[in-house]
Parts: structure tokens; C-alpha cells; sequence
């Protein structure tokens, strides 16, 4: 049975426009954060979504829950969903950490695995942690579609986890997702398809039926 899951991260924050890594910090969202979740919310009660997951963050919490008012449903909060914690990076710019150690910024650009911020929550814990709780959902939504709220960062690992790609390369294979736009995956058993990337709500139809393979 095939499941689809919209993957969204969530609207934009206070320190957005300072590109500071929030991880694990609570940021609020901004007016305009709070408009994309309206947006999102909107997009969602046209139809086609049978359920609403998101991060216990505030921020993605915040993003998700006109979805979840639209549909009439209560949003699932999943701590495997939070964002990853950036330890030493955590409520920096990347120029404010290459000011002070160029050498650690520049391991992490080369590989973000193997060259993560001292103190950070480890890769591959943060991709299995996101990974098993976006295969749950699939798991306890056969054949359906469930939206997905989130972050950047971790969003980013657990598409590369489920599409085998490198996980130190996660900066490399999707730059950024945009905040509150659409990344469309289906989880078919242990197989993974990518359907869309970085749709804003304005352009996204309604979600259609997952395609069904032979012996669905």
C-alpha cells in the first residue's frame, strides 16, 4: 500500500531574515510566517489530506495548525520530528562561527556528517529518529496522505535517509526547502519516491490519490 506524505517546513521566523540556526531554540514566526500558515491551512481544507503531524517546536506547531483547524483534526506531535540541536551553532550565523573558527565551518560545508558543529546532535541519530517517524505515519496512514510539518535540517536528512543519498551531503542534494511549500514523497514498504520539491501553496493543487501499484 502506498502512502504520500507532504512534507512542509514550517513558516518563517524571527531569525529568518539573520539566517541564525534556530534548532532546538523556540523562535517565533513572523507576521509573515503566520500568513504562510494560513496559506498552508487554506491549501489543506480544499481537500485531499486525511491528517496533520508536525514537530513539537512552537514554530512548526504554530504552522500547522490551521492544516490541522481547516481538517477538523487534532495535529500529532512527534519528538521524532523536532528540529536537529546545532549545539555550538545553535542561535548563530554562519559568518559569526567562521569568525571564530573557520576550520569547523569549513568541515561542515565539506560534509555535514562527518564535519558536524561540536556538541551537535550526530547525523545519523537526527535521520533515524525522522526517518522512523515519517515511516510510522505511513505506516498507520495506508493509502493515505498525511501533511507534515517540520524544519529545514531535519526534513533535508530524512530525504536523503529514505532516497540513499549521503547524509553529510544533505546541504549538497536540497539546498533549502523554502518555508511552508510542499515536498511530496511516497513510501511504498522500504521504498521511498520523490514527487515534488519546494511547491509553494499557491501553485499546489489539491493532493490527488497516491498512484496504486499492482498488488496494492
Amino acid at each position: 500500500m502506498t502512502s504520500r506524505l507532504l512534507l512542509v517546513r514550517h513558516g518563517e521566523t524571527e531569525w529568518h531574515a539573520e539566517n541564525r540556526y534556530a534548532g532546538v531554540t523556540d523562535v517565533a514566526l513572523t507576521p509573515r510566517g503566520l500568513d504562510q500558515a494560513a496559506e498552508l491551512g487554506a491549501w489543506a481544507g480544499r481537500g485531499g489530506v486525511d491528517a496533520v503531524a508536525c514537530s513539537p517546536l512552537g514554530r512548526a506547531r504554530r504552522t500547522a495548525g490551521p492544516a490541522a483547524a481547516a481538517l477538523g483534526v487534532t495535529p500529532e506531535v512527534l519528538d521524532g520530528l523536532r528540529e536537529v540541536d546545532f549545539g555550538w551553532g545553535e542561535g548563530r550565523t554562519i559568518e559569526e562561527m567562521a569568525r571564530e573558527d573557520p576550520d569547523a565551518v569549513r568541515r561542515f560545508r565539506e560534509d555535514a556528517d562527518s564535519g558536524a558543529f561540536p556538541g551537535s546532535e550526530p547525523v545519523g541519530l537526527a535521520a533515524a529518529r525522522a526517518t522512523e517517524a515519517l515511516r510510522d505515519l505511513a505506516r498507520r496512514h495506508p493509502g493515505g496522505r498525511v501533511l507534515v510539518v517540520a524544519h529545514n535540517t531535519l526534513l533535508r536528512i530524512a530525504l536523503c535517509d529514505l532516497l540513499g543519498l549521503p547524509l553529510g551531503r544533505y546541504r549538497h542534494a536540497f539546498p533549502r526547502l523554502d518555508n511552508a511549500a510542499l515536498t511530496e514523497i511516497e513510501i511504498r514498504g522500504g521504498d521511498t519516491a520523490l514527487r515534488s520539491l519546494n511547491v509553494p501553496t499557491t501553485l499546489a493543487p489539491a493532493p490527488a490519490p497516491p498512484s496504486r501499484a499492482a498488488g496494492d
